[in-house]
């Protein structure tokens, strides 16, 4: 570029010593110096990301927004569940050591029953509070140990939805994030080429600020979409685990209220 723009000076300067139009070549060195033959370089274009967007179109600007909402909730979400995850487990923990360091189920009723903070708790509390409610005069209502297990089953499932809540909007940002970004890829490529055709040049600085919108919206796409499967497959793990968990307690739970029950009845048929 250089070595032409020189000879091109130089074929200029002898042109107009010669008295020769030098109009069209004129035109055809500006194309090659970029507008600037015989001046100082144009300052150079502001490539940083607020410039980016500021110069994108209205389209490509409202798929950024969605796309930078999008992750700062996904964010959100992750840190929320992360924590709420591990106080649970910690919670979960020492409930359990409680419940099998051989102190009376009664007493710990008592004591959890009206303060209830973890999803195990309200699990016991309501295989318990069925228990306590299948007592009659004569003793226990028959068809004690389905209805214990059904109240346990349906407390698992309750909290099983508090577990799981908002997980599916990081599966959706996971999906569709990457493919927001491609819209506001493509809506930039061609800006980028409507540009062209209206300026009838095809100067890298006309076709480039169209192309730089189209990658940040690409960009910004992948931003929001890697970090939320990642935590979604992780958060997903971790949120089976512990409904499994919370399925094993009950299921020793109900054996425990049954053997106290094939107790009761074996006293009564003694009596």
């Amino acid at each position: 570029m250089i070595t032409l723009t020189g000879i091109g000076m130089g074929v200029l300067v002898a042109a107009q010593a010669a008295g020769t139009d030098t109009g069209p070549l004129v035109t055809d060195l500006d194309s090659l110096t970029g507008g600037q033959a015989g001046g100082p370089p144009g300052e150079a274009p502001d490539f940083s990301v607020m410039a980016m967007f500021m110069q994108a179109t209205w389209v490509v600007k409202v798929v950024m927004i969605i796309l930078v909402m999008a992750s700062f909730w996904a964010w959100a979400i992750i840190v929320e569940k992360w924590v709420m995850f591990s106080r649970m487990r910690g919670q979960s923990s020492r409930f359990e050591e409680g419940f099998w360091s051989g102190q009376p189920l009664d007493d710990l009723f008592d004591r959890v029953s009206d303060r209830t903070r973890t999803p195990i708790e309200r699990i016991f509390v309501a295989g318990m509070t069925e228990w306590r409610r299948s007592f009659s005069e004569g003793g226990l209502i028959p068809g004690t140990q389905q209805r214990v297990d059904r109240a346990m089953n349906v407390a698992i499932a309750r909290e099983s939805e508090k577990i799981n809540n908002r997980l599916g909007f990081l599966a959706s940002v996971g999906a569709v994030a990457p493919f927001i970004g491609l819209f506001g890829t493509v809506w930039g490529i061609k800006h980028s080429f409507e540009s062209i055709a209206t300026q009838q040049n095809t100067n890298l600085a006309v076709v480039a600020p169209g192309i730089a919108e189209a990658l940040l919206a690409t960009a910004l796409g992948l931003l929001a979409a890697i970090p939320a499967v990642m935590a979604y497959n992780r958060l997903l793990a971790e949120a089976d685990s512990l409904t499994g968990g919370l399925e094993n307690f009950a299921d020793e739970f109900s054996t425990i209220l049954a053997r106290q029950i094939d107790r009761r009845g074996i006293k009564g048929e003694a009596a």
